[in-house]
Protein backbone atom coordinates (compact mmCIF):
# COMPACT_ATOMS: atom_id res chain seq x y z
CA UNK A 1 0.00 0.00 0.00
CA UNK A 2 1.25 3.57 -1.03
CA UNK A 3 0.38 6.77 0.15
CA UNK A 4 0.47 9.94 -1.78
CA UNK A 5 -0.81 13.53 -1.02
CA UNK A 6 -1.66 16.01 -3.40
CA UNK A 7 -1.46 19.87 -4.18
CA UNK A 8 -3.09 22.16 -6.43
CA UNK A 9 -2.02 23.69 -9.70
CA UNK A 10 0.11 26.47 -9.62
CA UNK A 11 -2.09 28.78 -12.06
CA UNK A 12 1.28 30.99 -12.51
CA UNK A 13 2.98 28.01 -13.78
CA UNK A 14 -0.30 26.91 -15.85
CA UNK A 15 -0.42 30.40 -17.74
CA UNK A 16 3.38 30.13 -18.62
CA UNK A 17 2.90 26.98 -19.61
CA UNK A 18 0.10 26.86 -22.18
CA UNK A 19 1.54 30.85 -23.13
CA UNK A 20 2.19 30.84 -27.22
CA UNK A 21 5.13 33.09 -26.66
CA UNK A 22 4.55 34.10 -30.04
CA UNK A 23 4.36 30.86 -31.88
CA UNK A 24 2.13 30.27 -34.57
CA UNK A 25 -1.53 29.52 -33.20
CA UNK A 26 -1.80 25.66 -35.08
CA UNK A 27 1.59 24.88 -34.07
CA UNK A 28 1.11 26.07 -30.12
CA UNK A 29 -2.14 23.82 -30.21
CA UNK A 30 -0.60 20.80 -31.10
CA UNK A 31 1.79 21.22 -28.24
CA UNK A 32 -0.59 22.05 -25.85
CA UNK A 33 -2.99 18.99 -26.93
CA UNK A 34 0.32 16.71 -26.34
CA UNK A 35 0.39 18.26 -23.17
CA UNK A 36 -3.09 17.96 -21.70
CA UNK A 37 -2.94 14.51 -23.00
CA UNK A 38 -0.01 13.58 -20.89
CA UNK A 39 -1.75 15.53 -17.72
CA UNK A 40 -4.85 13.13 -18.92
CA UNK A 41 -2.74 9.80 -18.72
CA UNK A 42 -1.21 10.87 -15.54
CA UNK A 43 -4.53 10.62 -13.85
CA UNK A 44 -5.84 7.65 -16.04
CA UNK A 45 -3.23 5.45 -14.90
CA UNK A 46 -4.70 5.18 -11.82
CA UNK A 47 -7.77 3.90 -13.56
CA UNK A 48 -5.84 1.82 -15.73
CA UNK A 49 -3.43 0.01 -13.34
CA UNK A 50 -4.39 -3.65 -11.39
CA UNK A 51 -4.09 -2.34 -8.08
CA UNK A 52 -7.34 -0.68 -6.65
CA UNK A 53 -6.86 3.40 -5.39
CA UNK A 54 -8.57 4.37 -2.78
CA UNK A 55 -8.91 8.42 -2.34
CA UNK A 56 -9.10 9.11 1.59
CA UNK A 57 -10.40 13.04 1.15
CA UNK A 58 -9.99 15.65 3.49
CA UNK A 59 -10.08 19.67 3.12
CA UNK A 60 -10.52 20.80 -0.06
CA UNK A 61 -10.68 18.97 -3.64
CA UNK A 62 -10.66 21.69 -6.23
CA UNK A 63 -10.44 21.49 -9.77
CA UNK A 64 -7.84 18.74 -10.61
CA UNK A 65 -8.18 17.13 -7.36
CA UNK A 66 -11.88 16.07 -8.58
CA UNK A 67 -10.02 15.32 -11.95
CA UNK A 68 -7.86 12.98 -9.74
CA UNK A 69 -10.34 11.42 -7.50
CA UNK A 70 -12.72 10.66 -10.24
CA UNK A 71 -10.14 8.26 -11.43
CA UNK A 72 -9.84 6.47 -8.36
CA UNK A 73 -12.27 3.28 -7.05
CA UNK A 74 -12.92 4.22 -3.88
CA UNK A 75 -13.98 7.68 -2.33
CA UNK A 76 -13.62 8.20 0.88
CA UNK A 77 -13.85 11.84 2.74
CA UNK A 78 -14.23 13.68 6.36
CA UNK A 79 -16.58 16.09 7.36
CA UNK A 80 -14.32 18.62 6.59
CA UNK A 81 -13.80 18.16 2.52
CA UNK A 82 -15.56 20.26 0.45
CA UNK A 83 -15.33 19.85 -3.41
CA UNK A 84 -15.57 22.11 -6.56
CA UNK A 85 -15.15 21.78 -10.48
CA UNK A 86 -13.25 25.04 -10.42
CA UNK A 87 -12.01 25.01 -14.03
CA UNK A 88 -15.42 27.26 -15.11
CA UNK A 89 -14.57 30.06 -12.90
CA UNK A 90 -11.00 30.22 -14.64
CA UNK A 91 -12.36 30.67 -18.08
CA UNK A 92 -11.59 27.09 -19.23
CA UNK A 93 -13.58 23.46 -19.26
CA UNK A 94 -12.49 20.67 -17.04
CA UNK A 95 -10.02 18.68 -19.04
CA UNK A 96 -8.41 16.03 -17.38
CA UNK A 97 -10.99 14.05 -15.85
CA UNK A 98 -13.76 15.16 -14.67
CA UNK A 99 -16.01 15.52 -17.15
CA UNK A 100 -15.81 11.65 -18.67
CA UNK A 101 -15.93 10.49 -15.38
CA UNK A 102 -18.03 12.39 -12.35
CA UNK A 103 -21.57 11.99 -14.44
CA UNK A 104 -20.79 7.99 -14.51
CA UNK A 105 -19.67 7.98 -11.09
CA UNK A 106 -22.84 10.16 -9.62
CA UNK A 107 -25.54 9.09 -12.15
CA UNK A 108 -27.40 12.32 -12.39
CA UNK A 109 -26.91 13.79 -15.38
CA UNK A 110 -28.61 17.19 -14.33
CA UNK A 111 -26.46 17.56 -11.31
CA UNK A 112 -23.40 17.03 -12.73
CA UNK A 113 -24.03 19.42 -15.45
CA UNK A 114 -24.45 22.13 -12.92
CA UNK A 115 -21.98 21.55 -10.59
CA UNK A 116 -19.45 21.63 -13.50
CA UNK A 117 -21.06 25.04 -15.36
CA UNK A 118 -21.76 26.67 -11.81
CA UNK A 119 -18.52 25.86 -9.97
CA UNK A 120 -20.72 25.79 -7.00
CA UNK A 121 -18.76 24.12 -3.77
CA UNK A 122 -20.39 20.98 -2.35
CA UNK A 123 -19.59 19.47 1.15
CA UNK A 124 -18.94 16.05 2.43
CA UNK A 125 -22.77 15.70 3.12
CA UNK A 126 -23.63 16.52 -0.23
CA UNK A 127 -20.67 14.65 -2.04
CA UNK A 128 -22.15 11.15 0.21
CA UNK A 129 -25.74 11.86 -1.04
CA UNK A 130 -25.06 12.43 -4.52
CA UNK A 131 -22.61 9.13 -4.26
CA UNK A 132 -19.45 10.77 -5.09
CA UNK A 133 -17.51 9.32 -1.95
CA UNK A 134 -19.02 5.94 -0.50
CA UNK A 135 -18.10 7.15 3.29
CA UNK A 136 -18.04 9.76 5.69
CA UNK A 137 -15.51 10.34 8.95
CA UNK A 138 -15.67 12.30 11.86
CA UNK A 139 -12.23 13.43 11.06
CA UNK A 140 -8.84 13.30 9.28
CA UNK A 141 -7.48 10.47 11.81
CA UNK A 142 -10.28 8.45 11.63
CA UNK A 143 -10.53 8.80 7.74
CA UNK A 144 -7.03 7.54 7.39
CA UNK A 145 -7.71 4.78 10.01
CA UNK A 146 -10.72 3.34 7.87
CA UNK A 147 -8.81 3.92 4.80
CA UNK A 148 -5.93 1.63 5.36
CA UNK A 149 -8.47 -1.05 6.89
CA UNK A 150 -10.07 -1.50 4.08
CA UNK A 151 -6.65 -1.44 1.71
CA UNK A 152 -5.67 -4.24 4.03
CA UNK A 153 -8.96 -6.33 3.63
CA UNK A 154 -8.56 -5.53 -0.12
CA UNK A 155 -5.17 -6.38 0.27
CA UNK A 156 -6.02 -10.02 1.72
CA UNK A 157 -8.02 -11.34 -1.00
CA UNK A 158 -6.90 -12.80 -4.56
CA UNK A 159 -4.99 -10.34 -6.28
CA UNK A 160 -5.83 -12.21 -9.42
CA UNK A 161 -9.74 -11.57 -8.46
CA UNK A 162 -9.10 -7.98 -7.33
CA UNK A 163 -7.45 -7.18 -10.64
CA UNK A 164 -10.12 -9.10 -12.75
CA UNK A 165 -12.75 -7.32 -10.69
CA UNK A 166 -11.23 -3.78 -10.84
CA UNK A 167 -10.73 -4.58 -14.82
CA UNK A 168 -13.91 -5.81 -15.72
CA UNK A 169 -15.90 -2.84 -13.61
CA UNK A 170 -14.29 -0.28 -15.86
CA UNK A 171 -14.87 -2.36 -18.73
CA UNK A 172 -18.45 -2.53 -18.12
CA UNK A 173 -18.49 0.91 -17.81
CA UNK A 174 -17.96 1.87 -21.08
CA UNK A 175 -19.61 -0.60 -22.71
CA UNK A 176 -23.41 -2.52 -23.25
CA UNK A 177 -24.60 -5.01 -20.23
CA UNK A 178 -23.92 -7.33 -23.49
CA UNK A 179 -20.39 -6.53 -24.24
CA UNK A 180 -19.53 -6.72 -20.53
CA UNK A 181 -21.19 -10.07 -20.31
CA UNK A 182 -19.52 -11.27 -23.28
CA UNK A 183 -15.88 -9.89 -22.07
CA UNK A 184 -16.42 -11.43 -18.49
CA UNK A 185 -17.15 -14.93 -19.73
CA UNK A 186 -13.89 -14.96 -22.47
CA UNK A 187 -12.06 -13.26 -19.27
CA UNK A 188 -13.24 -15.69 -16.52
CA UNK A 189 -12.13 -19.07 -18.94
CA UNK A 190 -8.86 -18.29 -18.19
CA UNK A 191 -8.98 -16.35 -15.05
CA UNK A 192 -11.08 -18.86 -12.83
CA UNK A 193 -8.36 -21.47 -14.26
CA UNK A 194 -6.05 -20.20 -11.15
CA UNK A 195 -5.46 -21.85 -8.39
CA UNK A 196 -6.31 -19.11 -5.85
CA UNK A 197 -9.93 -20.35 -6.60
CA UNK A 198 -9.31 -23.58 -4.86
CA UNK A 199 -7.16 -21.90 -1.76
CA UNK A 200 -10.18 -19.63 -1.32
CA UNK A 201 -12.54 -22.40 -1.38
CA UNK A 202 -10.19 -24.65 0.86
CA UNK A 203 -9.45 -21.85 3.18
CA UNK A 204 -13.27 -21.09 3.79
CA UNK A 205 -13.61 -24.72 4.26
CA UNK A 206 -11.31 -25.37 6.98
CA UNK A 207 -12.58 -21.66 8.56
CA UNK A 208 -8.75 -20.22 7.98
CA UNK A 209 -7.45 -17.10 6.29
CA UNK A 210 -6.81 -17.99 3.08
CA UNK A 211 -3.13 -16.99 2.21
CA UNK A 212 -2.40 -15.97 -2.13
CA UNK A 213 0.83 -15.37 -3.60
CA UNK A 214 1.93 -11.94 -5.52
CA UNK A 215 0.48 -11.23 -8.90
Amino acid sequence: MQVLRVVGLDLTDAAEVFSSHGEDAGRNAFRVRELIQRYQLSFTVMEKCRVPVIAAIHGACVGGGVDMTSACDIRLCSHDAWFQIKEIELGMAADVGTLQRFPKIIGNDSLARELALTGRKFDAREALEMGFVSHLYENKEKLFSATMEMASLIASRSPVAVASTKHNLVYSRDHSVDEGLDYMATWNASMIQSGDLTTAIQAMMEKKKPTFSKL
